[in-house]
């Protein structure tokens, strides 16, 4: 009898436990979506993509330096 008891009054925390451990999912869940997240592969991409319009800013800054030198070196 008293291990009945005591099955029944484990049911009865379970369910609570369970109804918390939901509800606390759907909330992290909601605010993880409202962050402004990327993944790190995203970061990345975006890394690469940085680094190449830096390397063509500066190629293009040196061609833009040489052809002012040409325009100078001609008056």
């Amino acid at each position: 009898m008293i291990e009945t008891l005591l099955q029944a009054i484990l049911q009865q925390v379970e369910q609570p436990k369970q109804d918390l451990e939901k509800n606390l999912r759907a909330l992290l869940n909601e605010t993880v979506e409202q962050l402004d997240l990327v993944s790190k592969q995203e970061l990345e991409r975006q890394k690469t993509a940085l680094n190449l319009a830096n390397q063509r800013l500066i190629a293009l800054q040196q061609q833009m330096q040489k052809l002012e030198e040409m325009v100078q070196n001609k008056k």
